[in-house]
């Protein structure tokens, strides 16, 4: 199993810990990731992180792909994969409707459709064969609809992009792991329970089918996000686990359309996870956060002290022996965490 490293800031303030990202470089981990959210993008801590690194790869886990055109991406992804040597790691996403319509104010049209669009179109400025020329529901190139003034030409990147540049996206849904299998190289859940690899597997089984080309686990790559805190006090190092849960799964969506939500209920999590989210939506947040069960924490997460840590990154590594799962991404705030996932890990 490899180990990635989440990497941004929180709060009012963006910045990235070079002591956190140098010590995961030093001890061996395979990727860094930034996020995207409202207030911060993922390709500006990328380029600095490549930049301030030298053999660590740097994916964007995920570029919000709904308010930039394929092309920009495209042009950003080739320009990056240069200066870092082939280090960087293209992960996009359509996000949600709260946010592409709250924050960005574009329509958030067909989320799917739009990923499938979107990765044929990068990939045709990737492989650089002829001139871009492409004609779908979400984008046309050259443009012709509404507005054009007709001068528009197939162009072709001046920049020679890495056709076999890895391609991944962050997905949690059915529809969504199904659409990843088949479209690109693999996804980032926010959360998963390593020892519940059945709530993916038809999902991506079906994906891998629509291919046609054979497609499997082995080429595959299921990237997880996990919280490691360590504290003897199991309620300490579950804070921020417990925080962040009952936001996703209370507040990360509409009340009939939560992504979140109804991952916990798939994992055995269904009456709690409606009184967490029937909480959030209420107002009473705290609530919502006492609500989160130490169970369902101790299924996504990694917290505790050293040894209940160690115990439990047995079902994360027999996870990895299965191709479950391809790489941890950490979402850690001290270097003992990382080392220690190191000694046990690699």
């Amino acid at each position: 199993m490899k180990l990635g490293l989440s990497i941004g800031g929180r709060g009012g303030h963006f910045s990235l810990n070079m002591e956190m990202i140098d010590e995961a470089e030093n001890l061996g981990f395979d990727s860094l990731w930034t996020s995207e959210s409202w207030g911060h993008d993922a390709v500006t801590p990328a380029t600095w992180a490549l930049a301030r690194t030298s053999r660590i790869k740097v994916g964007t886990g995920i570029i919000q792909l709904t308010t930039r055109t394929p092309t920009t991406v495209a042009n950003t992804a080739i320009t990056l994969d240069h200066l870092s040597d082939g280090r960087f790691i293209l992960g996009l996403g359509p996000s949600g409707p709260q946010v592409v319509e709250g924050w960005h104010g574009v329509p958030y049209g067909k989320p799917l459709t739009r990923l499938r669009e979107y990765v044929s179109i990068v990939r045709a400025i990737l492989e650089r064969k002829e001139p871009l020329n492409y004609q779908g529901e979400h984008y046309q190139f050259p443009y012709k609809s509404e507005g054009a003034t007709g001068l528009g030409i197939p162009l072709k990147s001046i920049l020679h992009g890495n056709p076999s540049m890895k391609i991944v996206t962050g997905a949690i849904s059915p529809a969504g792991v199904e659409a990843a299998a088949e479209i690109v190289d693999g996804f980032i859940p926010i959360y998963m329970d390593p020892t519940r690899f059945d709530v993916f597997e038809e999902h991506i089984e079906a994906g891998f089918a629509k291919t046609g080309d054979g497609k499997s686990l082995e080429t595959f790559d299921v990237m997880p996000m996990c919280y490691i805190n360590i504290d003897e006090d199991v309620e300490v190092a579950s804070r921020p686990v417990r925080e962040n849960l009952s936001f996703y799964i209370g507040g990360m969506g509409a009340r009939n359309k939560n992504f979140y939500c109804d991952y916990a209920k798939r994992i055995g999590f269904e009456s709690e996870a409606q009184n967490i989210q029937d909480l959030f939506l209420d107002g009473k947040r705290g609530e919502a956060a006492a609500a989160v069960p130490q169970e369902l924490i101790d299924q996504v997460a990694l917290v505790g002290s050293r040894k209940r840590i160690v115990e439990k990154l047995s079902d994360w590594k027999t996870a990895a022996k299965q191709r479950h799962v391809d790489t941890l991404i950490a979402r850690a705030n001290s270097k003992e965490a990382l080392q220690l996932l190191a000694e046990t890990v690699l």
